[in-house]
């Protein structure tokens, strides 16, 4: 970074200035554990030499939060994955159950924007389908900051939500399912070779509200990358320019997530299958009646406040399929 031409390529000096920053906050927060650690040292001596009840009590409480710094640190270790400190891009994408699922996609957005407000993360809906009466039928969404894939992978799948249906006249219950898919955003630095002639384009206008604010013109563009089938799409921006670049880089996400899974294919590691969006397919199941309990079906960690992990408290789930992935990598090895 003290190089005089580091700022030449401002795309590989932002990358690097975020590694950097990114292992500045890693080393600092040791240093002052390690800090901490060597002041609660101090002062269990002190107890022990004077007998201080309140120095005592005052000590334990701060060596339970330096254990918490520490189990901080080991859980930060297992986001090790090359694209786990970068971006993500999120799409969800609603399943079975008609209107019913396409209110639940809407309801998992509303959840991941919240957690990423939560964060401290950048959040901004790229595209987003509506659905016909309620709900959407798809939305994808960019989330920036760090370990933003590292987290959100543990997302990656089929949600099943159980509740009385607000849209049936008589009450009943019903069943409905969402996916949620999550790719880590492409470096501007990688190579991710995209031939214009491999590329359909397609111009539309973007839906909305409407009223005064409403789009006029045709700035929403849908790119169709011929020789995989991958269909990405952009709306959020008035000018048609930034939908393209917003697209392209969405694109070169899919296209180097599809990489990544055609090099695991090779080399007969463990494939990404997917999966019907339908039921036995469900990585978590959301009920809201006749009972309230959320229930991973990876980890088996249940939570009875459903309503606070709706409002975007991810956390424990997320964290627990992180270590059971890990103990199990672990097992394996």
């Amino acid at each position: 970074m003290a190089r005089p031409d580091f700022w030449d390529d401002p795309e590989r000096a932002t990358q690097v200035s975020r590694e950097r920053n990114q292992a500045r906050a890693a080393v600092d927060a040791w240093k002052a554990l390690r800090t901490a650690l060597d002041d609660c040292e101090v002062a269990l001596e002190l107890v022990a030499e004077e007998d201080d009840p309140e120095l005592e009590s005052e000590t334990e409480a701060r060596l339970a939060e330096v254990e918490k710094g520490v189990r901080g640190i080991e859980f930060h270790k297992m986001l090790s994955g090359p694209r786990d400190p970068g971006n993500a891009i999120l799409a969800i994408n609603a399943g079975a159950g008609g209107t019913e699922a396409q209110d639940w996609a809407e309801m998992l957005l509303r959840m991941y924007l919240r957690w990423a407000e939560k964060r401290g993360y950048e959040a901004e809906v790229v595209d987003l389908q509506p659905g016909e009466e309620a709900g959407l039928k798809s939305a994808t969404v960019t989330v920036e900051g760090d370990y933003a894939y590292g987290y959100l992978k543990a997302e990656q799948g089929v949600h099943r939500l159980v509740r009385i249906s607000p849209f049936d006249s008589q009450a009943r219950r019903h069943t409905s399912f969402s996916s949620v898919a999550v790719y880590p955003e492409a470096e501007e630095a990688e190579e991710i070779e995209i031939d214009p002639k491999d590329l359909r384009v397609d111009l539309y206008r973007s839906s909305g509200a409407g009223g005064q604010h409403v789009n006029k013109t045709d700035s929403a563009i849908r790119l169709t990358h011929l020789p995989t089938g991958i269909v990405v799409a952009c709306q959020n921006e008035r000018s048609q320019h930034k939908n393209r670049a917003t697209a392209m880089r969405i694109l070169r996400a899919r296209l180097l997530e599809a990489q990544r899974l055609e090099r695991e294919r090779e080399m007969q590691a463990q494939e990404a299958e997917k999966m019907e969006i339908a039921w036995g397919s469900q990585i978590r199941s959301y009920v809201l009646q006749p009972y309230q309990k959320i229930k991973d079906h990876r980890t088996d960690l249940e939570e009875g406040n459903v309503q606070r992990v709706l409002d975007g408290d991810l956390d424990a789930f997320i964290e627990g399929f992180l270590l059971f992935t890990a103990e199990a990598e672990a097992g394996r090895a």
